[in-house]
């Protein structure tokens, strides 16, 4: 892969992000062209890092799935809105790579693997431990920030199996709600099932539930939940949902990087693939369709990183409307509450 040069000051990347978030059309094209190169900037660290912790899980996982990300544009505009004294220059999860890992075991020996960073990457402030401290969304995850020394952030999330499932189907619902309830927005009684669902979930992986819980036993959490799911017909609906397999096109190449476009009018998912040598091409592909999205394109893009398209649909079952995962641990919370009745 050809090496891809930051073009911009830092002081340039800032003013992009302002003029982005302000919608100024005057500012626009240039101020796009900053973020794409600056975000673009962040992949080469992105593969040096993703081939260490491939090398790590492969002694502690070797099924885990592992997938990066560059963020997506209304993403990244989303969280400068939230936060208004943020500088885009600064943030530090534009580049991303996850760890999904089959328990809470297996999370707390990838964190210590990185505890005081690498030969490349310095561990910086940022990170969380979402696992010990759900954030009141009901989201649970661990949080790592490196920092290279080209000076480039990247965020490392380790979650399990079952932390992953909750995330997912909170994304997909949130697409069809059109609001982000990860980020706690949406109507009040979607909010309540997630954040109950999240605490149900840590009872099954032994890990603090979502505090405003702690004063329920499990069975009334578990109770509640299944009532909720019940009122709201969450997986029936997030089942309907679902891209079927034949409505997802994919261009067959093996690739290294793959662009997944989302129709949300047809419900039709298409997967373009890149080799390590394009990862330049994929970028100005990524954000020529962000540019569709920002004239008011009804889909979702993102461009991720993935060994196989199959441990893609895994690693981003949100982008193809899948909430399988979610489904059968709700189904395991009714198998536990039968036995707490018996």
């Amino acid at each position: 892969m050809a090496k891809i040069e930051f073009e911009y000051s830092k002081s340039a990347v800032n003013r992009a992000g302002v003029a982005l978030l302000a919608g100024v059309k005057e500012d626009h094209d240039g101020a796009k062209k900053a973020l794409d190169n600056w975000r673009t900037c962040h992949v080469a660290p992105l593969n040096s890092f993703q081939s260490s912790l491939r090398r790590k899980l492969s002694k502690i996982d070797n099924e885990a799935l592992v997938s990066q990300r560059l963020k997506r544009m209304p993403s990244i505009l989303a969280k400068l809105k939230r936060n208004p004294g943020m500088k885009l220059a600064r943030m530090q999860d534009v580049g991303g790579i996850r760890s999904v890992v089959k328990d809470m075991s297996n999370v707390r020996k990838i964190q210590s693997e990185y505890t005081k960073g690498t030969k490349v990457f310095s561990i910086v402030k940022g990170g969380k431990d979402y696992i010990n401290y759900p954030k009141d969304s009901g989201y649970r995850s661990v949080h790592m920030i490196f920092q290279c020394k080209s000076g480039f952030s990247i965020e490392l999330q380790i979650r399990t199996i079952i932390q992953h499932a909750w995330a997912t189907a909170v994304e997909t619902m949130g697409t069809f709600l059109n609001h982000s309830l990860k980020s706690s927005e949406g109507p009040d009684e979607w909010l309540r099932f997630f954040v109950l669902a999240s605490s149900a979930f840590s009872i099954l992986e032994s890990t603090p539930r979502v505090p405003e819980h702690n004063n329920y036993s499990e069975y009334e959490i578990f109770d509640m939940l299944l009532k909720k799911e019940k009122e709201l017909d969450v997986i029936s609906k997030l089942s309907g949902f679902r891209v079927a397999a034949k409505h997802i096109e994919s261009d067959k190449v093996n690739g290294h990087y793959h662009l997944i476009i989302l129709n949300l009018d047809t419900r039709r998912a298409k997967i373009k693939s890149y080799t390590k040598r394009d990862a330049y091409k994929a970028n100005i592909d990524y954000s020529e369709i962000e540019e569709l999205v920002s004239q008011g394109e009804n889909l979702q893009v993102v461009l991720v990183t993935s060994k196989s398209i199959a441990s893609l649909k895994k690693a981003y079952p949100s982008y193809f409307l899948d909430a399988q995962l979610f489904a059968k641990q709700i189904l395991a919370v009714r198998k536990k509450i039968a036995r707490m009745k018996a």
